[in-house]
């Protein structure tokens, strides 16, 4: 059971990246995928998710509006569009999958497996 994140990096203020997350099928199937960050000296916090359908998605407020988080099932992978980014977004961002419950679906403690993070640093 693997979960891959990829495509951090560094931008100017104002830029865009977009973070993938692959997982095996068997990770991907019927669960929710979210995306959570940590900066420096931070705990980390939830940043936005998707459930299985696609249809339901769920977003922080520090990003709602800039960010948007989509899946493809059939190639089992779950992208983060990043637009209009800020140094505050800088972070190492995290993809995990789980199966919280509708009220929860912020909490890190309930995705089972989480991959290896992927660095975004936001210059000003």
């Amino acid at each position: 059971v693997q979960l891959q994140a990829s495509g951090g990096g560094l931008v100017q203020a104002g830029g865009s990246l977009r973070l993938s997350c692959v997982t095996t099928a068997r990770t991907f199937s019927g669960y929710t995928v979210g995306w959570f960050r940590q900066a420096p000296g931070k705990e980390r916090e939830f940043v936005a998710a998707v459930r299985w359908s696609g249809s339901t998605t769920y977003y922080a407020d520090s990003v709602k509006g800039r960010f948007t988080i989509s899946r493809d099932n059939a190639k089992n992978t779950v992208y983060l569009q990043m637009n209009s980014l800020k140094p505050e977004d800088t972070a190492v961002y995290y993809c995990a999958a789980g199966r919280p419950i509708t009220s929860a679906t912020t909490d890190e403690r309930l995705y089972n497996y989480w991959g290896q993070g992927t660095e975004v640093t936001v210059s000003s």
